[in-house]
């Protein structure tokens, strides 16, 4: 039997709605998002349902970010939904997955390939709602606001099949970046989620390629 406090059904509600909109997009939602689509009249609101989701154990609040909301382990497995980008250490008992750790990627080389991989981890399969191909570490806070950290795991499924608005791996001209991808009319672009680093547009012609699809994130200090 689980030892979470009970949530109330507005609670269960607002989580299963953040659990969907990380599944979907790769990111939790905002507080004016969650308040839009719930009807709420304003943020604050939204902001008082997720302190308390907070204090019950299901979440975790990140300050000074628009989505900084963190799925807990826990949660996630006393709902058996799970969807999030923050997952628990391997438990005993259930399938697990051996994923590569990719380092530095070279220039025109499969990103696969066996010299880009630093180590292998062995990590609870039954978290991810696709199936991941690797891991790659993050490098600097583009991502911020969407919970994504300098030093972090980004587990990756390997497709060039993304929509617009997904968080993807993407390579660009000698580059290998994390950024939330955005199709328009004509036009690629990848957006950070933190305001310090710039949109990058990809002009015609350029070198690109989708190298995968975001599917969760472990942070790197729980495998130490």
């Amino acid at each position: 039997m689980s030892d979470q406090p009970k949530l109330t059904a507005r609670q269960q509600q607002i989580l299963e709605l953040i659990e969907r909109a990380v599944a979907q997009t790769g990111a939790p939602p905002t507080r004016a998002e969650i308040a839009a689509e719930l009807g709420f009249k304003s943020a604050n609101a939204a902001e008082e349902h997720l302190k308390a989701l907070a204090r019950k154990g299901a979440i975790e609040l990140v300050s000074g970010t628009s989505r900084g909301i963190r799925l807990r382990g826990s949660a996630m497995r006393e709902i058996n939904a799970a969807r999030g980008l923050q997952f628990s250490l391997p438990m005993p008992g259930l399938a697990q997955l051996t994923l590569p750790l990719i380092g530095r990627v070279a220039a025109g080389s499969p990103i696969l390939a066996q010299e880009h991989v630093d180590q292998s981890y062995t990590i609870e399969g039954s978290l991810f709602q696709r199936k991941p191909d690797y891991l790659l570490k993050v490098r600097g806070m583009s991502m911020r606001d969407a919970g994504i950290m300098d030093g972090d795991l980004l587990a990756v499924q390997a497709t060039h099949d993304v929509r617009s608005g997904q968080i993807v791996v993407a390579r660009l001209g000698d580059e290998v970046t994390v950024k939330r991808l955005r199709r328009t009319e004509g036009r690629i672009e990848l957006l950070p989620e933190n305001p310090d680093y710039p949109v990058i547009r990809v002009e015609p012609g350029e070198p690109f390629e989708i190298e995968g699809l975001a599917v969760g994130l472990i942070r790197n200090t729980m495998l130490m």
